[in-house]
C-alpha cells in the first residue's frame, strides 16, 4: 500500500520595524526576553518543519536569528503602517525557497502562545476536514454601551430614546456566544491562500484559546498585564 505523503509545514512571523503604538514592539523586553522570542520558542516545540521571520528591520533580524529562525527580508513597501498582513504572506509564499503544503502564520503580539495550540490547528488541517484555522477566545454575552450611554447589543434603542431608561438586562444564556478572533495564529493550506489571497478560506475551523493565554500586546498596558501573568 502506497503511504500518504507527509505534508511540509512552514511557519512565518511578520514583524516590521516601525510599529506605532509601542515603538520597537516586536523586540521590546518582556520579562527579560524580546517579545518575538516567545513565539519563536513555541514554534520550535511545535510540529512545523521550518520557522521564518519576514521583516525589514536589522535588529529584528539579529534577534530572530539568535533564537533560531530563518529570515526573509521583506521590502519596505510591504512594511508600512497600512500594509496588509496578506501582502506579507503572499510575498513569503512567492519567495520562500522550499515548497510546502501548510502555512502557520503566527503574530508575535501573543506571547502566551503555546505549541500545543499550534499543533492542534495543524492536526485539524491534516485531518482533511478543514482548509484553514484561526485562534479564538470564546466570549459569552456582555452588555455593550456607547460612549453616550445608549445600549448597543441589547434592549430596545427606541424605548430607551423615548423613556431615557434601559430595559431589563438580558440573561447571558439567552444571548448568542461569540468567537473572538484574537490573531494569535492562523493555519492554512498553501493552495487556499494563493487562491483567495486571504489568510482564511475553504472549510474554516478554529482552535479555542483559554482566556488566560489569549491576551495580546497592543498597548503598554497590555505589556504590564502580561508581565504580571507570567510571574
Amino acid at each position: 500500500m502506497k503511504s500518504k505523503k507527509k505534508p511540509i509545514i512552514v511557519s512565518v512571523i511578520l514583524a516590521r520595524g516601525n510599529s506605532k503604538a509601542i515603538p520597537r514592539k516586536n523586540i521590546i523586553d518582556l520579562n527579560g526576553k524580546p517579545l518575538i522570542s516567545y513565539s519563536i520558542s513555541e514554534l520550535h516545540k511545535s510540529n512545523v518543519d521550518e520557522i521564518w521571520v519576514s521583516t525589514d528591520d536589522e535588529d529584528i533580524i539579529k534577534v530572530s536569528e539568535q533564537y533560531g529562525a530563518k529570515i526573509l527580508r521583506r521590502p519596505e513597501s510591504l512594511c508600512r503602517e497600512y500594509s496588509s498582513s496578506e501582502s506579507g504572506l503572499l510575498h513569503f509564499v512567492n519567495n520562500v525557497y522550499k515548497k510546502f503544503d501548510i502555512l502557520v502564520f503566527v503574530q508575535c503580539t501573543s506571547p502566551l502562545i503555546k505549541f500545543k495550540y499550534i499543533n492542534q490547528g495543524i492536526e485539524m488541517i491534516k485531518s482533511g476536514k478543514y482548509d484553514s484555522i484561526f485562534s479564538c477566545y470564546i466570549q459569552h454575552f456582555l452588555p455593550e454601551w456607547s460612549l453616550n450611554l445608549k445600549p448597543l447589543n441589547w434592549g430596545s434603542k427606541l424605548k430607551y430614546w423615548l423613556t431615557g431608561k434601559p430595559e431589563q438586562y438580558p440573561r447571558r444564556q439567552d444571548k448568542e456566544t461569540k468567537l473572538l478572533d484574537i490573531g494569535m495564529f492562523y493555519v492554512i493550506k498553501k493552495e487556499i491562500l494563493l487562491k483567495n489571497k486571504f489568510r482564511l478560506g475553504g472549510k474554516i475551523g478554529y482552535v479555542e484559546i483559554p482566556l488566560i493565554d489569549s491576551f495580546q500586546i497592543d498597548e503598554m498596558e497590555d505589556l504590564y498585564l502580561v508581565e504580571k501573568l507570567m510571574k
